[in-house]
């Protein structure tokens, strides 16, 4: 496949990159402003315009992309006023914009990136926060495109990620510090079920839709929405209690002193439908000890 991917230079786009290449296919990234690529010459780079539509869908049409795969977005868990544009600009503006590129540069199909926070309470629709409510906004825009245009586009929605060289401050790198410095740290009650998966379980998942809108899979619907669960859910406490296992090492956990943040995502969505074929084969037991392992 020869396909063009944007936010290729986060976490997930560095991994799903190198496994794409791996698997043989011709990649080419988005790259904004300043940005470098971090795949030397095995991957091209171009940087979308965005004030010549026409220039990028003529590129699109003449280089003769399969699809796209946008992982591009800004995410924040929480938002201050000046904050808004900023999130409506990335996840909403940019990715209709990209998408119009597609439809107009005859791109076959368009793989988009969600998150479960559009769904808090296994709601079909409450979003957590804005940058939630931003990615649903982008599906509902993108259903025009669904309706009227001949590219297919389905949505892989995540929940949490993990994996080596993730510099993010996520949980478990957060708990490896503590328990290297011996660090205390303050936690709410640890009582909300956390659904984790590994990285290379994301990429795969994302290789398997591409695959399946490559082939024109009957078992893919366009417009469609995906997930990516892990195959078994824990509460926070029980992650921890997990990750002393597998490091031998202690963690100073303060349990309840912190609140739940506004919208604690109690239980993750659990009425997702996985891409057909997929399944999660790493354990988190597993996962962790790849962590520690390369730290």
């Amino acid at each position: 496949m020869k396909i063009f991917i944007t936010g290729a230079t986060g976490f997930i786009g560095k991994h799903l990159v190198n496994k794409l290449v791996e698997k043989g296919n011709q990649i080419t990234i988005n790259l904004f402003g300043e940005e470098q690529s971090p795949f030397g010459e095995k991957v091209l780079t171009y940087k979308l315009n965005e004030d010549n539509i026409l220039s990028d869908a003529k590129y699109l049409n003449q280089e003769a992309f399969d699809g796209i795969i946008h992982l591009a977005s800004l995410y924040l868990t929480q938002h201050k006023p000046e904050d808004a544009i900023r999130l409506i600009n990335s996840n909403v503006r940019f990715s209709t914009y990209i998408l119009e590129c597609a439809s107009q540069g005859k791109i076959k199909w368009f793989v988009n990136t969600g998150t479960f926070w559009q769904n808090y309470n296994n709601a079909v629709y409450s979003p957590v926060n804005l940058y939630a409510a931003t990615k649903q906004a982008f599906e509902s825009i993108a259903q025009y495109y669904i309706e009227t245009k001949q590219i297919k586009f389905c949505t892989l929605r995540l929940c949490d990620t993990y994996g080596p060289e993730d510099t993010r401050p996520k949980i478990f790198n957060l708990w490896n510090k503590i328990a290297k410095s011996g660090e205390t740290l303050d936690m709410s009650c640890g009582d909300q079920v956390i659904d984790i998966s590994y990285i290379d379980d994301i990429v795969e998942a994302f290789f398997m839709l591409a695959s399946h809108l490559q082939n024109t899979s009957s078992e893919i619907i366009n417009g469609a929405v995906y997930a990516v669960n892990a195959e078994t859910r824990f509460t926070l406490k029980e992650l921890a209690a997990i990750f002393e296992k597998i490091t031998m090492q202690k963690l100073l956990i303060n349990w309840g002193v912190r609140e739940y943040r506004d919208r604690e995502v109690m239980l993750p969505w659990t009425k997702g439908k996985v891409v057909p074929g997929w399944i999660p084969k790493v354990s988190v037991e597993e996962g962790i000890n790849n962590i520690i392992q390369t730290v």
